[in-house]
């Protein structure tokens, strides 16, 4: 799916000094932002659920009950 991004100068001057850097893509560092990022959420929610479960098991358990 295309879409626009739509940066200011700084971070687009930002972008391309990383992807010249790492030689690579603009498009590539991009991508791999939002793979990081996302992945990154993920396991922080799958973190913050384990120690909802773990801490809270007493009231889920009588919840479960009601």
């Amino acid at each position: 799916m295309a879409m626009t991004l739509r940066l200011t100068d700084e971070q687009t001057a930002s972008l391309r000094d990383t992807a010249e850097r790492e030689g690579r893509s603009m498009h590539a560092v991009v991508v791999q932002a939002i793979e990081d990022y996302t992945a990154h959420r993920r396991q922080l929610r799958d973190e913050l659920l384990t120690q909802i479960v773990t801490e809270d098991a007493d009231v889920l358990r009588r919840l479960e009950d009601a």
